[in-house]
């Protein structure tokens, strides 16, 4: 008789240990099936950095390197050269010739698009930075004017927010429009300038 009831409180204590497991067993699958699906990322992070062009295609960096100064890592490589009228590359003076940014000791503070007087620089949002060699964590400044390799493929680099107080663009995900147009909204209805009143 003494087996029997050994089995049965066995199986009754294997039960009682499951209960966890056989409850999310049964319940919602949570599971994200990356790469093919990413989880959304929120339009103010600070990920790969990109250096930007200006509209007839010269280079908004002047090469005056106060990004490498502001850069509390000093991770930044900066050296300029002058400008000539044969070969004209920025629409200042100066122009970087060599521009490199060490992503292996970068910790995404953002000073350096806070220092650039020029807005040459942003943190966009791709965080898919990781690589097997340390040589090709140094970004160049023909891996920093190219769009991130993943922008394309599934859309999660349109930078929302371009600097820290300016607006909104267009590119923001669905539920962070609603998300946006919902605060917005109860702004609006308690107080026009979006404040609460001090009294």
């Amino acid at each position: 008789m003494r087996p029997i009831t050994g089995v049965f409180r066995g199986t009754k204590n294997t039960g009682v240990g499951m209960a966890t497991t056989l409850r999310a067993f049964f319940g919602k699958n949570i599971t994200e099936q990356y790469p093919e699906v990413k989880h959304p990322v929120m339009p103010r992070f600070r990920g790969r950095h990109k250096l930007h062009r200006h509209a007839n295609g010269l280079e908004k960096c002047v090469g005056c390197s106060l990004c490498a100064a502001a850069c509390p890592a000093d991770c930044i490589r900066v050296v300029a050269d002058e400008n000539t009228d044969t070969n004209r590359v920025s629409a200042g003076e100066r122009y970087a010739t060599v521009y490199e940014i060490n992503m292996s000791r970068c910790i995404f503070c953002g000073y350096c698009e806070m220092a650039c007087p020029f807005d040459a620089i942003t943190l966009g949002n791709d965080w898919e930075l990781a690589d097997l060699n340390r040589d090709q964590m140094i970004y160049t400044k023909s891996m920093l004017l190219a769009d991130p390799p993943t922008s394309d493929r599934y859309g999660m680099n349109r930078r929302a927010v371009t600097r820290a107080g300016e607006g909104l663009d267009s590119a923001l995900p669905v539920w962070l429009e609603e998300t946006v147009a919902r605060e917005s909204g109860a702004r609006s209805d308690s107080d026009p300038s979006g404040r609460k009143g001090t009294s």
